[in-house]
């Protein structure tokens, strides 16, 4: 199931949405980053390592959407760690007595009676400020911003020369924004703030799609700024990821770039006021 991307550091990638679960080797075991979305990926992950002798020591989500936080029994136990503000809203997500239903509704139909839910976003918060992963392993810095979702953070597996992005700088997905403050502004920052790591990957990992070898990481953030100026601008973007250049399989991302154009328009009705501030 695991390719291996840098000395250490392997991913195996799901079939419905191409999510990358990352496994970074250590002294006692690995950390698993985001696992894959069905129990019988899981499960045939938890056999391969442990079949291996590797055992999972300590897991990490990049952020609180759902397809980041699940986890299977045969996994174990380990400590899953995300960032202060990822684990604040799965804890308010998950007090929500409806939050099963909630949260199963919005599950990829193909896919829906396959999703372990049982242990679903059950984060251990790091203090808010936290910088690197707590494990017996090559140092991992956590970088996290304000782009996409509460708490999102990306991992630089520094000695590695691997950036895990979450779901950012992806091939096959276009940026999404989130919900609260300036959606515009805080994935723009999102954005310079991976950019400034850009010097030290080699590789780059996204939530979503092909892993991206050296010198590609520069053209995902140009891509993806290029979007979010076009949206901001109220201008069509001339992406590779919507219209007929988009992968087979993946036409409906032109259906979610339609959505959430429509609502950044209803929210920013007048986008020359960042014009000046995000040439």
């Amino acid at each position: 199931m695991l390719t291996q991307v840098a000395e250490g550091v392997l991913v195996h990638q799901s079939a419905l949405l191409e999510n990358n679960t990352v496994v970074v080797e250590g002294g006692d075991g690995v950390l698993l980053v985001d696992p894959g979305i069905t129990g019988g990926e899981m499960a045939c992950l938890a056999q391969d390592l442990s079949e291996s002798g590797r055992p999972v020591v300590a897991g990490f989500a990049t952020h609180p959407d759902w397809d980041h936080v699940l986890w299977h029994t045969e996994l174990g136990d380990a400590p899953r760690y995300g960032t202060a503000r990822c684990a604040e809203y799965l804890r308010d997500l998950r007090s929500n007595a409806d939050w099963r239903t909630g949260v199963a509704e919005g599950l990829p139909p193909e896919i829906a009676g396959e999703v372990p839910l049982e242990l679903f976003g059950l984060i251990t918060g790091l203090p808010a400020g936290t910088t690197r992963i707590p494990w017996d392993g090559p140092p991992i810095r956590i970088v996290e911003h304000p782009a996409h979702a509460p708490g999102h953070a990306a991992l630089l597996i520094e000695e590695r020369g691997v950036l895990v992005a979450g779901d950012m700088l992806s091939d096959v997905l276009v940026p999404m924004f989130g919900d609260n403050g300036d959606p515009v502004e805080d994935y723009l920052a999102g954005l310079r703030v991976i950019e400034d790591l850009a010097g030290d990957v080699d590789v780059v990992v996204p939530g979503h799609g092909a892993v991206g070898g050296a010198g590609e990481m520069q053209a995902r953030i140009d891509l993806d700024r290029a979007y979010v100026h076009a949206l901001r601008d109220g201008r069509t973007p001339n992406d590779p990821r919507i219209g007929p250049p988009a992968k087979p399989g993946w036409e409906w991302v032109s259906d979610l770039h339609a959505g959430q154009s429509q609502r950044l328009a209803r929210r920013q009705p007048s986008a020359s006021r960042h014009d000046a501030e995000f040439p």
